[in-house]
């Protein structure tokens, strides 16, 4: 059977979802839910669901991160947003990021048959047909079973409201992408971290891996931990912690790091923090050991090793150089 979880912190919603609809009828069966989204975020990874139906308005959640996390981190799974935040803008975004139906409550059973039949579909097409059977990244893969009737049904996103009056949804194929992430490698193509290699994979499995790390909610992730990165470059800075900001796990961040940028977490890191330390050697007030602490290194010896590296030569030549021209 498909598996179901669903996230809200309305505790009447989360009991209505679970006990109201026949979820036997879709050949589907709920395996978790959670009152908010870092509760949510634990019983994805340890249940995998194929079928998610979240709020997206929770306390101490960015909405639209955490679905670009889930949707790049577990591709396959399929998303039906239920939540009151009536914004065009947000839902256009939501779709674009990959998630199948945006409604608003309070929704009509109709409205969510039609999103689960096409959330089945949509499996279905995959090739994922609701056994207890699981392939390698956690989603059913058996080739039994029946999701039941899912005639009407299409498999692009789109929003829609108890009343049928809300604002007509874009498609996922007619919405613009995302802006491809720019290279941020100082030469060269991107290349595969050590520990990363590929292994061997059927070519059906290679191209689900390219199009989960290219899609536009990886794009999105991608940004979204540059620019935190970029703002916290200061402090005692870990994947993890980046990671955690943006609601994947750290191996899948590295992944998508190094997918986009050619380089791995440290080097983009260190990066940042040396083209900081360029601008601060500007100002011939500042002692070196004291732009090495602002800009994130505790120790003077690290940021001697990494700066030379990076730039050629010292950090005291560098400075030389630059106040006498």
């Amino acid at each position: 059977m498909y598996k179901v979880a669903i996230v809200d912190d309305e505790p009447v919603i989360v009991r209505g979802l679970t006990m109201t609809i026949q979820w036997e009828k879709y050949n589907c069966r709920v395996v978790g839910t959670a009152g908010d989204g870092q509760e949510g975020m634990k019983l994805i990874r340890e249940k995998r669901p194929d079928i998610l139906i979240s709020d997206i308005c929770m306390p101490g959640i960015d909405g639209l991160t955490m679905i670009a996390g889930m949707k790049s981190e577990f591709g396959p799974m399929q998303i039906t947003i239920l939540t009151g935040f009536r914004d065009f803008d947000y839902a256009q975004q939501a779709i674009r990021l990959g998630v199948t139906r945006f409604l608003l409550k309070p929704s009509k059973m109709d409205e969510l048959d039609e999103a689960i039949r096409v959330m089945i579909e949509n499996l279905q097409r995959q090739g994922i047909m609701g056994t207890d059977g699981e392939s390698e990244n956690g989603v059913n893969t058996g080739k039994t079973g029946n999701a039941g009737d899912t005639e009407g049904g299409g498999n692009t996103g789109s929003t829609g409201n108890a009343a049928g009056k809300g604002p007509t949804g874009q498609s996922a194929e007619n919405a613009p992408e995302y802006p491809a992430i720019k290279d941020t490698a100082s030469k060269g193509a991107a290349q595969t971290a050590p520990g990363n290699e590929p292994s061997d994979k059927d070519a059906a499995g290679e191209d689900r891996e390219a199009g989960e790390t290219d899609s536009p909610a990886s794009c999105f992730i991608v940004k979204n931990a540059l620019a935190y990165i970029e703002e916290n470059y200061r402090e005692k800075l870990k994947l993890s912690d980046v990671a955690d900001q943006i609601y994947v796990s750290q191996w899948h961040l590295s992944k998508l790091l190094n997918k986009h940028t050619g380089q791995n977490f440290s080097e983009i890191l260190n990066n940042i923090r040396i083209e900081k330390a360029k601008e601060l050697l500007k100002d011939p007030s500042l002692r070196i050991g004291d732009i090495a602490e602002e800009v994130g290194f505790l120790d003077m010896a690290h940021f001697s090793r990494v700066f030379k590296k990076q730039a050629g030569i010292s950090a005291n030549e560098y400075r030389n150089t630059i106040l006498g021209r």
